[in-house]
C-alpha cells in the first residue's frame, strides 16, 4: 500500500513539474525583456526540476538513486542564481536593460 501511495505521489510531481517547465519555457518565449525572460527561466524552472526529481524519487526509491537525485538537485540549486546573475549582468552590460525598468541601479558607476 505505502508503495502505490509513493507511485502516485510520484506521477503527480512528475506532471506538476512538467507543467512548471513548460510554463518557464512559455515565459522565456514571450516575455519582452532580458529581466523578465531571466526569471522565467529561474524561477518556475527550478521549482519545475525539484518537483520532477522528487517524482523520480518518489518512484526509484533507491538509495543510489536517491543519491544521485539529491546531487542533480543541489547542483540545480546552485547554479540557477549564479546564471541569472550573470545573465543580467552581461544584458546590463551590453545595454539591453531598459534602465526605466530599475528600482536601483547598481552597477551604474562601475
Amino acid at each position: 500500500m505505502p508503495g502505490i501511495v509513493a507511485d502516485w505521489l510520484g506521477a503527480v510531481c512528475l506532471v506538476a513539474g512538467a507543467l512548471l517547465a513548460l510554463v518557464a519555457a512559455i515565459g522565456v518565449l514571450r516575455f519582452p525583456d532580458v529581466l523578465d525572460r531571466m526569471h522565467a527561466a529561474t524561477k518556475p524552472q527550478t521549482l519545475g526540476v525539484l518537483l520532477l526529481l522528487a517524482g523520480v524519487a518518489l518512484r526509484l526509491r533507491t538509495p543510489g538513486d536517491l543519491g544521485m537525485v539529491v546531487l542533480v538537485g543541489v547542483f540545480q540549486l546552485a547554479t540557477a542564481p549564479v546564471a541569472a546573475q550573470m545573465i543580467g549582468r552581461a544584458a546590463y552590460r551590453a545595454g539591453r536593460v531598459d534602465p526605466t525598468l530599475l528600482d536601483v541601479d547598481e552597477l551604474a558607476n562601475r
